[in-house]
């Protein structure tokens, strides 16, 4: 297609889209998450052009956009190649001559799902025009980078987790982060184990909108709980006996903001340790609790993905189940032994459509492998922090 439409032979990058196992909105509170790569992906076939020029097709919208490199300014204009262009602004605001590309996108990563088809595509065009350029960037700097673009061009305040698990994911294996330090530990998936997510096929119209709120309400409570605990940096750094000492600073909303986030940092540590000596029920009974602290705490839960989680909870072979991304409206994630994966599936669709009326989209996936080359890279030499 590329060689078609550009006349040449290009190059092609991928990332993939992730899913979060658990740790949900504990990100952008300098927190822990547990994120895998999915083997979904975002394509970007990339040739140089002589000049500073991006054309850039996507296959899965039928659009073609050409961008100037010389004319590139912060802001959401609410159009995809936001993100394409926002990866391009940033880098060129941090010291990165680029050279003009010609581009061409193809997703596997399903829109608007909670699978971070936005993360996917900003590092596949990140990894794609910087090598266009000669330039080479490591891939904790490519993250940062991805996340500032999306700050200051989609305007989702999103934190360092999606861009950093689709950098850094590895076959085989779920990633903790400290998204504060950015030290991770590679923790294996059980062979037997398959990812399962469900697309509810609802995504409610203020699910932006909400992220940010609950952004700003964590923002808004860390502000009020330094002032009686002070060495704090982050609602990282709040302890449950803190929390229930000052209760009396928040107000009821807030103070549920917090709990969710505190209690949610905790289980992230003690479904580390479950991964670690293979007991998958632990970590579906920690699945089941993140799911009730999002509903009832953090308030972005929808009907529709607690309909999705009861549903599973019912099925032979599901370890666990819980909503999975921002909320308001996208996927679950399942934790299914491979034996009962497609009856799972065939279930879950059946039950779901009869309830609701909506067909999901239901994929089994593996952990995979993070961003490279197609072919692909093998997996980077460094070893991770323990």
């Amino acid at each position: 297609m590329f060689a078609e439409r550009y006349g040449t032979i290009p190059t092609i990058y991928r990332a993939p889209g992730r899913v979060n196992l658990i740790g949900e909105h504990t990100d952008y509170n300098d927190g822990f998450v547990m994120p895998a790569a999915l083997d979904l992906y975002t394509y970007v076939a990339v040739s140089p052009r002589p000049d500073r020029k991006l054309r850039v097709y996507s296959e899965n919208l039928g659009e073609m956009c050409d961008l100037n490199l010389d004319l590139i300014h912060p802001g959401s204009s609410g159009h995809w190649n936001d993100y394409v262009r926002g990866v391009a602004g940033v880098l060129e605001s941090y010291g990165y001559r680029l050279r003009g590309a010609d581009l061409a996108i193809l997703s596997e990563v399903p829109l608007g799902a909670g699978l971070s088809s936005s993360a996917a595509l900003e590092v596949s065009t990140a990894l794609a025009i910087l090598s266009s350029s000669q330039i080479s960037v490591d891939r904790t700097t490519v993250a940062k980078l991805c996340q500032k673009a999306e700050h200051l061009y989609a305007e989702m305040r999103c934190g360092i987790m999606d861009q950093f698990i689709s950098c850094h994911g590895r076959a085989g294996h779920a990633l903790m982060l400290d998204c504060r330090s950015l030290d991770f530990q590679l923790l294996p998936i059980p062979g037997h184990v398959r990812l399962m997510a469900c697309n509810t096929m609802v995504r409610h119209e203020h699910a932006s909108s909400g992220y940010n709120t609950r952004r700003q309400e964590c923002e808004d409570s860390f502000r009020a709980l330094t002032a009686v605990l002070p060495g704090i940096r982050a609602l990282r750094d709040v302890t449950l006996d803190d929390l229930e000492n000052h209760s009396n600073r928040l107000s009821d909303v807030i103070y549920k903001r917090v709990r969710h986030v505190v209690t949610e940092n905790d289980r992230v540590k003690k479904s580390a340790s479950a991964l670690k000596t293979g007991d998958i029920a632990e970590f579906g009974r920690l699945m089941a609790d993140s799911h009730r602290s999002l509903r009832d705490d953090y308030e972005v839960s929808t009907s529709e993905l607690d309909l999705m989680v009861e549903l599973a909870n019912c099925q032979k072979g599901v370890y666990g189940a819980r909503m999975t991304g921002g909320g308001f409206g996208g996927c679950t994630i399942n934790l299914v032994d491979a034996a009962h994966a497609q009856e799972v599936q065939q279930r879950l669709e059946q039950d779901y459509e009869a309830r609701t009326g909506l067909r999901p989209t239901i994929l089994i996936c593996e952990a995979s492998h993070g961003a490279g080359t197609v072919p692909e890279d093998p997996p980077e030499s460094n070893e991770p922090t323990e």
